[in-house]
């Protein structure tokens, strides 16, 4: 393709406010983890222990009746392997 064509097709300014604002999200994500990182260290200060903490978080981001599912998977395979 001819890249006069490219350049014509093509809205520069547009183009450069979308890439800046996913640049600046980017940014916020990075800080945003940084004070996650930090919590989760303070909490492992006051005696938590930061794996567990981890583990909770991503079972109440779950749907009830999905979390309950996995759980009976779960203690059936655990049953199997005489791990109950």
């Amino acid at each position: 393709m001819d890249t006069n064509a490219v350049d014509s097709a093509v809205d520069g300014g547009h183009l450069r406010a979308f890439i800046e604002r996913i640049e600046k999200l980017e940014e916020e994500k990075r800080a945003i983890a940084d004070d996650i990182k930090d919590v989760y260290a303070e909490a492992k200060g006051t005696g938590f222990d930061p794996k567990i903490i981890r583990k909770i978080v991503s079972l109440r981001r779950q749907d009830k009746h999905k979390r309950e599912e996995e759980e009976e998977i779960m203690e059936l395979y655990l049953s199997a392997l005489g791990m109950e």
